[in-house]
């Protein structure tokens, strides 16, 4: 009986001290899949079908440390120019990882790690660049996005591809 009486105080003690956390960290929502559509939808160039995805106030920061974004409008010319320098774009699938976090403030924030895949036309060179994107959501649409990778070998490859070129 006493024993029975101390396991039953642990228990309720347990149990009292524990402090339930709200979740926070979700690895399937609406959010996460409406990320993954707005991957599919760059690496198909549908851009009409991108746009709505996104709020009209919503900034778009990619590779930007100062904060200065741009529209969704701006950011899709910048995605049209570089499916006109590549004759495929993907995502490797092998390698996404997504995940949404609810913040402190209460933020809704989605992350996606993977790896871009492209061929540029004018040399037929092949790329693959890890890369992070977070997004921020507000009733479901995209307010802000952050997009961080490094094109430097892009860069590169063009230039010679310019100095080549008479």
């Amino acid at each position: 009986m006493k024993k029975m009486f101390f396991i039953l105080f642990a228990v309720v003690l347990f149990t009292a001290c524990s402090t339930k956390e709200p979740v926070r960290y979700f690895s399937a929502s609406p959010e996460i899949e409406i990320t993954k559509s707005t991957l599919k939808l760059y690496v198909d160039g549908k851009w009409d079908a991108l746009k709505p995805l996104y709020a009209d106030t919503a900034k778009v920061m990619n590779n930007v440390p100062d904060g200065k974004g741009v529209s969704i409008d701006v950011a899709i010319k910048d995605y049209m120019q570089e499916h006109e320098l590549f004759s495929s774009i993907s995502y490797l699938a092998d390698e996404d990882f997504f995940e949404m976090v609810v913040t402190d403030e209460g933020e809704t924030w989605v992350n996606y790690w993977g790896l871009w895949k492209g061929t540029l036309k004018a040399t037929g060179e092949e790329f693959q660049i890890p890369l992070h994107i977070t997004q921020r959501f507000i009733d479901q649409k995209i307010v802000r996005e952050h997009g961080y990778w490094n094109s430097s070998e892009v860069a590169l490859a063009l230039a010679k591809q310019e100095v080549q070129t008479p």
